[in-house]
């Protein structure tokens, strides 16, 4: 039985004194064919890129693998192996999944999606307008969703 453990306090003993510090645990994904295995942490995952019964991997230091496996075979992957995918990785239209993280730039008029993943050279992506759209979207929701949390939170501080 495999349990996933998000967050571990390490008590540490120190000069007689306390300390407790945050762990948390990598998520990885998993992913198993006939002649391989892959164990990929999700956090180094640029996008993946269907192309017809194969999908592309990319991950941040350059690194491409291609499977056998189509993307929607890695999306039920992602659902079974990582609480909570879809904080992390987002599908886009029929033949991507992006990792939000490294999303620097999405522009409508000319339907490209730019990743950014640390020192390394820019990937540009070109997506239809509805996915792109739809994506963006999504991140502005987050955005303002997160936002106004923070407000409501505030505003309970303020109430105190």
């Amino acid at each position: 039985m495999e349990v996933l453990i998000k967050n571990v306090l390490l008590l540490i003993l120190k000069n007689d004194k306390k300390l407790i510090v945050p762990y948390t645990m990598d998520k990885y994904l998993m992913i198993k064919t006939r002649d391989e295995l892959l164990r990929i942490n999700i956090e180094r995952i640029l996008y993946f890129e269907a192309d017809r019964n194969y999908t592309k991997l990319l991950l941040a230091e350059g690194i491409q693998f291609t499977f056998a496996v189509n993307i929607g075979k890695i999306e039920e992957m992602l659902a079974v192996q990582i609480s909570n995918p879809d904080t992390i990785l987002i599908r886009v239209g029929k033949s991507y999944i992006v990792n939000k993280k490294h999303i620097l730039q999405i522009n409508l008029p000319k339907q490209k999606l730019l990743l950014l993943a640390g020192e390394s050279k820019p990937r540009e992506l070109t997506i239809p307008k509805d996915p792109l759209r739809a994506l963006k979207d999504s991140l502005e929701a987050e955005v303002l969703g997160a936002g106004k949390l923070t407000a409501a939170k505030e505003g309970e501080n303020n109430e105190s």
